[in-house]
């Protein structure tokens, strides 16, 4: 899959690009708008939590860093053992496994509340009250929903595309 990013300058605008996606078999699930605070979307797909804020890059980040973090407590339990117990590959790998745990809740708590580093490139003009709009759609697809975009709607700027997409946001 493939995001697209389009800035659009108003909310009827938006309107008419979400049901021209929705005729062009995208579905509304695809569909992510984000607008400045205060602007009534009313019926268009309003950007989530997971797509508006920097959840899931911290938890990958601190999935990995948390792994990390204990398999090298798990190696040095088991190099220097705690009160003469004998740990083995199973205790390094249950470490890591905590670790990797521990390091993505906290990491994902912490992106939960600090901005989508991705859509930084968009604040100003979603504060002059453009509306972001966010198209998942498979890579086979992408030129034609573009074309689709240009053909029918040139007020919208094409902001270009995400080589991959989260797989679950």
């Amino acid at each position: 899959m493939r995001r697209l990013y389009f800035l659009l300058p108003d909310v009827a605008s938006a309107h008419e690009v979400v049901n021209d996606l929705l005729l062009a078999r995208v579905e509304d699930r695809h569909l992510h708008i984000v607008a400045k605070e205060g602007v009534e979307l009313g019926d268009l797909p309003e950007a989530s939590l997971l797509q508006k804020s920097d959840f899931v890059p911290a938890v990958e980040r601190g999935l990995a860093l948390g792994g990390a973090t204990g398999v090298i407590a798990g190696i040095a339990a088991m190099t220097f053992p705690p009160a003469g117990l004998v740990l083995g590959g199973g205790a390094v790998l249950g470490i890591a496994l905590a670790g990797a745990g521990m390091g993505a809740w906290l990491s994902g708590m912490i992106g939960a509340d600090a901005p989508n580093s991705r859509l930084a490139d968009f604040e100003a003009a979603i504060e002059e009250g453009e509306l972001l709009m966010m198209v998942d759609v498979p890579k086979a697809r992408v030129e034609e929903i573009e074309s689709l975009i240009k053909a029918r709607h040139p007020e919208t700027e094409i902001e270009g595309t995400e080589p991959t997409i989260p797989p679950f946001p």
